[in-house]
């Protein structure tokens, strides 16, 4: 698959896939999703490939989070079902579920989808520019109730759900979101120096452990994440983008 939205590279039994939109934040609109779930799967069943890194490129965002603009569009050019019918609402679940160990490389903010993706990853290393926001209860939609309490316990999950607000690169390393937090300058060394330790590690083991500690949630991630599904599809659907951000609309994107 050729990829337009996405940057693909392999150092050391390392596979990096970087979200390459750094013009609008890396927002993630649908072809750069199925990009990044195309080679993430492709990494994943690459024998050579021992653990994948995600990271977005320029110094300013992970990624901005879903691509609004698109959304807007589609809500207008689509009903409901046949958006349905184009997406793949499994994607964050098989990222979260790949066999490799995966690793979210920081390097800006990750709000609303982007803070999803990253805590759907195993492990994330942060720079002083990392913060996340789960906006979706801003903005009248639910996602990341079978992510992130499994990175940061229920308590922590709960406020950062229920409030929407901003958490910096301070807060995030205290609480176990991130687990490096080095200067912007060693981000890639520091992000390289852990995936490549899990890389040079017996490939049969580190895949038995991840499998074996997703068995062992309360319940499984897919039963989690099918649950979250099953309530956003027929209790309560999410706002469409125009309902969603009239003050990111209002200013056409800036700032």
């Amino acid at each position: 698959m050729s990829y337009h939205h996405i940057l693909v590279e392999q150092e050391d039994g390392v596979g990096i896939v970087t979200l390459n939109r750094p013009d609008v934040l890396n927002a993630m609109n649908r072809q750069l999703s199925k990009e990044l779930g195309a080679a993430v799967a492709a990494l994943d069943a690459d024998d050579g490939i021992g653990c994948i890194v995600i990271t977005g490129a320029g110094e300013k965002a992970f990624s901005a989070g879903g691509d609004i603009h698109e959304q807007r569009e589609d809500d207008r050019r689509y009903t409901p079902e046949q958006l349905d019918a184009m997406s793949n609402p499994r994607r964050s679940y098989e990222i979260a579920a790949t066999r490799k160990p995966t690793i979210g490389m920081m390097n800006g903010l990750a709000y609303g989808g982007a803070a999803v993706l990253s805590s759907s990853l195993d492990m994330r290393v942060g720079c002083e520019a990392t913060k996340f926001r789960f906006l979706a209860a801003a903005y009248g939609r639910i996602n990341s109730t079978w992510t992130l309490p499994n990175q940061v316990g229920w308590p922590i999950a709960k406020e950062l759900l229920f409030t929407a607000r901003v958490v910096e690169a301070e807060e995030a390393f205290r609480i176990g979101l991130l687990n490096h937090l080095v200067p912007r300058a060693e981000l890639r060394a520091k992000t390289m120096w852990l995936a490549k330790m899990i890389a040079g590690n017996h490939r049969g083991s580190v895949v038995g452990v991840k499998s074996l500690l997703l068995r062992h949630l309360g319940e499984n991630l897919e039963t989690q994440w099918a649950q979250e599904k099953d309530y956003t599809t027929h209790v309560l659907r999410g706002a469409k983008a125009e309902d969603a951000f009239p003050e990111f609309i209002a200013r056409k994107g800036r700032g």
